[in-house]
């Protein structure tokens, strides 16, 4: 297993896979740190983790060098990642007590309570796109919990994962409370079917969350899975479309558009439509595109060739059946995609119906609010969704009718630690951050006495 740097082509490190044997070692090993770190009091796991969020402010630029060079997000993208995994731990150390605070209830008995208890190894499948936040938007409620975790993070940030790995020993965590395993794909089901894992979390594809959620229902595992989106970004006519169209692309572009709950279709009232149109394909030509280590980099390469295949497939089979480029709509080489802008997107284009993973905008009008909920929610996914208005009785309104996750009002969508993450429909299910995400994982435990 390799990680080779989007951006040079140059391979940065090979690693050896853990066989059959190591990986249930590696398993035994984080349950019986389970045995003992479940005992450890709040305040214990609090201190360490703290530690961890010093640590990673610290190590700050050593760890965004190393998150560009595996996947290739700009170096000021990386730094915020960082920052923001930080901030995570901050949160968590701080708020975990109460939220896993013993809930009493009046009930026949003399007393009666529910306790939150750890249920022990969990079992992580991570994305490359985020390789520290989204490791840590999972790992850090449920280590807390009390519970231990082993990751199968993407193969080309293993270095990544090693290094989050080492984060945990080096903040003083006790041995084996979280865990890499370097395997090949062949190898997961059985990491689920050990009777030692408890459960099992996954962010990625529709395609790979069907598969683990699969596995995990064989096995009898709870299971959480994120599975990715096709945000509608919609802009009524009273908005404030320069900052709506500057927000949005913003969204849309981060991470070359390899963001799961970023603006994807863009839903504009008709009266704005063509302003919003030729205020996006300004902003989108503007940017510059080059080494994601320089400072003034806009958007860097993307992560994969496959990748860049595959969103080129997804513009040139939806042109053909009648989607209009306004900007961009090729491939500059064999690392970026140009920042793209279609319009005339119709249901049964891929760019309407499908996830686009890549530096792409669509702009769809829309006749009235109605038209615009009725376009949100023409796609089978439900992650995230985004309403630009300055009308907040119509904006609270079209949230209440929209099929997400999550609803942002005159912001961009975002996960925040104090807040749920998650999806409906074929975005996936459960939810992480919050007090949501942290129960997640735990035995809810009723104890009644009489």
């Amino acid at each position: 297993m390799k990680s080779v740097n989007p951006y040079t082509g140059k391979v940065i490190a090979e690693y050896q896979e853990h066989d059959r044997e190591q990986t249930a070692a590696i398993i035994a090993e984080t349950d019986k740190a389970f045995q003992s770190w479940k005992h450890f009091s709040f305040d214990e796991r609090s201190r360490l983790m703290n530690r961890m969020a010093g640590l990673l402010r610290e190590r700050k630029e050593e760890y965004a060098v190393l998150i560009t060079s595996e996947m290739g997000k700009i170096i000021s993208e990386s730094r915020a990642e960082v920052e923001k995994c930080a901030w995570l731990c901050e949160y968590y150390a701080e708020h975990t007590g109460s939220m896993l605070q013993t809930e009493y209830f009046e009930t026949d008995g003399s007393k009666s309570y529910v306790r939150f208890d750890p249920v022990g190894v969990i079992y992580a499948i991570m994305p490359w796109n985020f390789p520290f936040w989204q490791v840590l938007r999972f790992a850090v409620p449920t280590i807390m919990a009390g519970n231990t975790a082993i990751l199968k993070h993407a193969p080309n940030v293993t270095g990544c994962s090693l290094a989050i790995e080492k984060l945990f020993a080096d903040a003083g965590f006790p041995d084996s409370v979280f865990r890499t395993l370097i395997i090949p794909v062949e190898l997961s089901e059985s990491v689920i079917a050990n009777p030692l894992v408890q459960g099992v979390t996954l962010t990625g594809s529709q395609r790979a969350g069907s598969a683990v959620a699969a596995q995990a229902g064989k096995y009898l595992k709870k299971n959480v899975m994120e599975l990715g989106g096709s945000d509608p970004y919609i802009v009524l006519k009273d908005a404030e479309i320069n900052n709506a169209c500057k927000t949005g692309m913003c969204s849309r572009m981060m991470n070359a558009g390899q963001v799961c709950i970023s603006a994807k279709r863009f839903i504009v009232e008709e009266s704005i439509f063509d302003e919003f149109v030729q205020d996006q394909k300004v902003l989108l030509e503007n940017m510059k595109l080059g080494d994601p280590m320089q400072e003034d980099t806009d958007m860097g390469p993307m992560a994969r060739p496959d990748l860049l295949e595959q969103i080129e497939k997804q513009v040139a089979d939806s042109v053909k059946m009648g989607a209009k480029v306004i900007t961009g709509g090729h491939r500059r080489d064999d690392k970026f995609y140009a920042p793209t802008l279609l319009v005339n997107a119709e249901k049964g284009m891929p760019v309407y119906d499908e996830e686009t993973f890549g530096p792409v905008s669509v702009v769809i009008p829309a006749k009235d609010t109605n038209d615009a909920v009725r376009i949100a929610n023409d796609t089978p996914f439900g992650l995230g969704a985004s309403i630009w208005t300055q009308d907040m009785e119509v904006a609270e309104k079209m949230a209440e009718q929209l099929d997400a996750g999550a609803v942002f009002i005159n912001g961009m969508t975002k996960s925040d630690p104090r807040l749920p993450f998650g999806g409906t429909k074929r975005s996936g299910y459960g939810r992480e951050l919050s007090y949501f995400g942290i129960r997640e994982f735990v035995n809810i435990k009723t104890v009644w006495m009489k």
